[in-house]
C-alpha cells in the first residue's frame, strides 16, 4: 500500500507549466535510444501521439513497448534522443514525480487501487493525496469536490458501487477504479498496459466504451495483445519490433501488411 500511496501523492496534479499542444502533437518521442547490456531495447525511436488521439501500440513480445513507456514516465532515462510533452516540456530533465505533476498518467496491467478503502475513497485519496489518507474517514469533501468524484464514479461506471470496498469488486471494476483514480489527477496522457487482460467480454465491451469516451478531452496511449479490442477502439495503430516503429496506420491496412504479418501477425491467431 505504502508504493502505491507514494505514487499517488507523486501524482498530485500541480503542473509545472502549461502544456503547449497548438501543433496538434502532445507527445514526441524523437530518435529515441536505449540500451540494456548493450541490448538496443529501443532503437531509433521516433513516434508522435496527436492531441485527443486515442493510439493502440502493438508488437511481439520484446519490442520495446514497456520501455517507451517507462522512457515517457521518467522510469527509464534513455541514451540518446528527446522527448517532449508539448512543445515545451522536455521530459528528460524531469524526475518520475515531475511528469506526473504535469499531466501524465499510467495504469499498469494489474489493478493497484487500496482494497481495505472503499470506491469512494480510492477516488478522494486520489484526488487529495496521501496526506488525507489517516483523516480520510472524518473529512468532507467541498461541493466541487463532491462534484468531481460524482462525474469520474459516472463516466467509470461505479456510482451505484460508491460505498464498496474496493477488494470486493470485480477483476474489471478494479480496472474502471484504477483508470477513475487516474482521472481525479487530471492527466492530458493517460498510458494504459493491457487493460483488458483477464476481463470477460462484457467487461472488455465496456472497457473500449470507457476508453473511448476519453479520447478528445485526454491524448490515450494503449498497449494491448488483444487485437479484438484493439479493432474496437483504434483509429490509428502503431506497431513496435525489435525497438522500432515497423508500420503506422489503420488495423484493417496492418493486417495485410508482410511486414506485419511476417514479424507479429504470423507468429499465432491473435487477430482473430
Amino acid at each position: 500500500m505504502s508504493e502505491l500511496i507514494s505514487e499517488l501523492e507523486a501524482g498530485l496534479h500541480t503542473p509545472v507549466g502549461p502544456v503547449d499542444a497548438t501543433h496538434g502533437i502532445l507527445l514526441y518521442l524523437e530518435e529515441v535510444t536505449v540500451s540494456f547490456d548493450g541490448f538496443k531495447a529501443i532503437d531509433n525511436l521516433s513516434l508522435y501521439i496527436g492531441d485527443g488521439e486515442l493510439r493502440c501500440i502493438i508488437g511481439p513480445n520484446g519490442a520495446g513497448k514497456t520501455t517507451m513507456m517507462d522512457i515517457i514516465t521518467g522510469k527509464t532515462k534513455p541514451d540518446a534522443g528527446r522527448v517532449f510533452f508539448g512543445q515545451t516540456i522536455d521530459l528528460l530533465k524531469l524526475d518520475e514525480p515531475a511528469i506526473a505533476r504535469v499531466g501524465i498518467g499510467r495504469k499498469f496491467q494489474r489493478p493497484t487501487v487500496i482494497e481495505p478503502l472503499t470506491v469512494l475513497e480510492n477516488l478522494e485519496l486520489a484526488m487529495s493525496g496521501a496526506k488525507r489518507l489517516y483523516g480520510l474517514m472524518a473529512t468532507r469533501l467541498t461541493g466541487e469536490e463532491h462534484d468531481r468524484i460524482g462525474a469520474v464514479l459516472e463516466k467509470v461506471g461505479l456510482t451505484e458501487h460508491s460505498g464498496r470496498l474496493a477488494g470486493i469488486l470485480a477483476h474489471g471494476q478494479k480496472q474502471w477504479l484504477e483508470i477513475g483514480m487516474l482521472l481525479m489527477q487530471e492527466p492530458r496522457l493517460l498510458l494504459v498496459d493491457e487493460p483488458v487482460a483477464g476481463m470477460t467480454p462484457a467487461e472488455m465491451e465496456r472497457t473500449a466504451e470507457l476508453l473511448k469516451s476519453l479520447a478528445g478531452s485526454h491524448s490515450v496511449v494503449v498497449v494491448e495483445h488483444d487485437m479484438g479490442f484493439v479493432r474496437s477502439i483504434a483509429d490509428q495503430v502503431t506497431v513496435l519490433h525489435q525497438g522500432r516503429v515497423l508500420a503506422e496506420g489503420r488495423l484493417e491496412e496492418l493486417q495485410v501488411d508482410p511486414m506485419v504479418i511476417e514479424v507479429y501477425l504470423g507468429a499465432g491467431d491473435a487477430y482473430h
